[in-house]
């Protein structure tokens, strides 16, 4: 009888936290899959079947569902705004992991499917400005969205639609507004706002360099949900009858010069801000809607921005100051 859960793209940031939830209320046995070398996972745990494999491919997938009972996929090549913008053919062929991912678990008799989407599904059209309008799970169609790493996940979801409609594999479809916390990508491109913002602030504090580079002009909006209400959300819509995309993000909008003005509090610091106008900074505006989860289940994603932040700037402060130490010894 299929009993494990199996967690792809479990050595990455929001994979890393699913699985360590997971252990916390004893589900399992867990199979935790990533490409990556298992030296650049972000947590890993001795009492989880851990398995380096690339889920790109179906004979991989095939092994991967073997005796699972749910499978949780957060398996993407991706990164912040800058990356996805720059690579996205390498976010479009993530397909391929979604898709054979599919396939496999409906061979091998898997219950349920979680599908990690995102906000980027949306249609850019309703996202032109700062103060923008937040975005209803409708705003998806007609279909407009960021091209490359949206179009992607916007594909996936309705491969997930039509392998519950055609063969009766209950998937569940959420949609990530813009997630951060410890343990995640910080430095190297692919990290996103929060933590870029943070290493920046940090950078500047301790190089008495008095200056942060800012993408864009600063006035962009966004909400940014801090990973434990994600990994809430998660299970949340994993265990309900929630069968259409839903939102799964903070539904607090802040434009990022608000963004780094949280995090120069937190350091205590005043900088001046150069704005770098040709750097990638995607739409206007993005904010999430969160009128359906709180109808459909009783609960929306509440950590302040206020809160998050300073839990994820107290862990990059060791990573930094790690890495600072490492280079001056070395």
């Amino acid at each position: 009888m299929n009993d494990v859960v199996l967690v792809a793209g479990a050595g990455g940031f929001i994979g890393g936290h699913l699985v360590a939830e997971l252990r916390k209320r004893n589900v399992g046995p867990i199979r935790a899959i990533d490409i990556k070398p298992m030296d650049q996972w972000y947590q890993t745990f001795d009492d989880v079947e851990n398995v380096v494999a690339d889920l790109s491919r179906l004979d991989a997938c095939q092994v991967a569902c073997v005796d699972v009972r749910d499978v949780y996929n957060l398996a993407a090549d991706m990164g912040g705004m800058g990356f996805i913008e720059n690579n996205k053919a390498l976010c479009m062929l993530s397909v391929l992991i979604n898709t054979h991912l599919l396939m496999a678990a409906e061979k091998a008799g898997v219950k349920r499917f979680f599908f990690a989407s995102s906000a980027c599904v949306y249609a850019a059209d309703k996202q032109t400005s700062a103060d923008v309008e937040p975005l209803k799970e409708s705003d998806a169609y007609p279909a407009m969205p960021e091209d490359g790493y949206g179009w992607e996940k916007l594909f996936s979801e309705r491969m997930c639609r039509h392998y519950r409609e055609d063969f009766g594999l209950e998937t569940r479809v959420a949609r990530f507004h813009n997630v951060y916390g410890p343990f995640g990508t910080w430095d190297g491109g692919r990290e996103k706002a929060p933590a870029a913002i943070i290493r920046k602030v940090l950078e500047a504090k301790y190089r008495d360099t008095g200056t942060i580079e800012i993408w864009g002009d600063g006035q962009q909006t966004r909400s940014f949900m801090y990973i434990d209400d994600c990994v809430q959300g998660i299970l949340k819509i994993m265990d309900s009858e929630i069968i259409e995309p839903i939102n799964l993000g903070s539904d607090q909008l802040v434009s990022i010069n608000g963004l780094v003005d949280i995090v120069e509090a937190i350091a205590e610091i005043d900088l001046k801000r150069n704005y770098k106008l040709d750097a990638p900074k995607g739409v206007n505006g993005r904010n999430s809607d969160n009128t359906r989860i709180k109808e459909l289940l009783g609960w929306a994603p509440g950590i302040t921005l206020e809160e998050g932040m300073a839990k994820t700037y107290e862990w990059i402060l060791e990573q930094y100051q790690a890495r600072e130490e490492k280079l001056q010894t070395a």
